[in-house]
């Protein structure tokens, strides 16, 4: 079986996953053009891209019916119970960033912690003999969230619609749901609690540990990966280089840095984009120059750590990148 990769179908995901494989040098071929549900990778032959709404990716990557998944990490823990033992998070994308918030009417002025949420549950149960009712469409993360912070007096309302409408609409009196700036659920009368905030969520790429996974498709996974991690370890580097005849005299110089985990390169050196100022200001305090930078595309190393950690836990024995 060859490798099985789930990418969202539409919108801004969509668009911010396929700009996160053509960053790393991978090119989304749609079958069927914009409406195509299947896919292809240029430069990762052999895997099939399934085109998924990114609820679907979660549930495909927890049940075993994609390997791979990029989806929003939020939907990944709205699973049911126990998914860290079916699905491992290999990589953080950077995009799709959303924070999974309780808010309260702004009107309430002395609520403002998940404490004051605590107090005012067991006064309205008091006087109403009812529950405080929480409308969110992330049941289980919402309970998980109560249920440490200590507040039991409450009952989940399931939503189907716009949440952040519900108190107003009068169908509960909190909200549990997703945000990114905060804004709609400022123009809806809401306010986040100081400490409501349940998960900083962002897209991730997510392995499926329930899958079958062919020596294909983890030579697959092995190839992406190590093309993504290469892409994303360049970014925080540079190449410094300078006259091979001053060769000795830089090295002395450059010690504390290869120290620091710089690694030595023919006539110069690899080095951390944030020493890199700092390093060629001491050697031209040395007097070695001309000193040239110049900054890589991509930097390989012989294992690629979350594929490895894949293997592990699938109880595989790591194999090498074969091109």
């Amino acid at each position: 079986m060859s490798l099985i990769l789930a990418i969202p179908s539409k919108g801004r995901l969509k668009e911010q996953a396929e700009g996160w494989l053509a960053d790393a040098g991978f090119r989304l071929e749609v079958d069927g053009g914009e409406r195509g549900y299947r896919a292809a990778v240029a430069g990762l032959p052999g895997a099939e891209v399934r085109l998924l709404s990114a609820g679907d990716i979660a549930a495909a990557v927890d049940g075993g019916e994609a390997h791979l998944g990029v989806t929003g990490e939020d939907l990944l823990r709205e699973r049911p119970a126990g998914v860290d033992a079916r699905v491992m998070l290999l990589r953080a994308l950077g995009f799709g960033r959303a924070d999974l918030v309780v808010a309260a009417p702004q009107s309430w002025i002395d609520v403002e912690t998940m404490a004051d949420v605590d107090e005012v549950a067991h006064l309205y149960l008091a006087r109403t003999g009812r529950r405080l009712r929480v409308a969110t469409k992330y049941g289980a993360q919402t309970r998980a969230f109560f249920a440490a912070k200590g507040v039991a007096d409450y009952r989940i309302v399931d939503s189907s619609g716009a949440t952040e409408g519900a108190p107003a609409a009068g169908a509960a009196e909190l909200v549990v749901d997703i945000t990114t700036t905060g804004a709609t659920l400022a123009a809806n009368g809401l306010k986040v609690l100081s400490d409501g905030v349940i998960l900083k969520s962002q897209a991730q790429l997510a392995a499926s540990l329930t899958a079958t996974w062919s020596a294909e498709a983890l030579a697959g996974a092995r190839r992406l990966l190590s093309v993504v991690e290469a892409k994303a370890r360049a970014g925080d580097l540079a190449s410094l280089r300078w006259p091979p005849e001053q060769d000795a005299a830089a090295e002395a110089v450059m010690a504390p840095w290869l120290e620091r985990g710089a690694s030595r390169r023919a006539d110069g050196l690899l080095i951390a984009r944030a020493d890199l100022f700092e390093a060629a200001a001491a050697l031209a305090e040395a007097g070695v120059g001309s000193v040239s930078v110049t900054r890589p595309d991509y930097v390989f190393e012989a294992s690629c750590a979350p594929i490895d950690a894949l293997e592990a836990r699938l109880g595989r024995s790591p194999t090498p990148l074969r091109s």
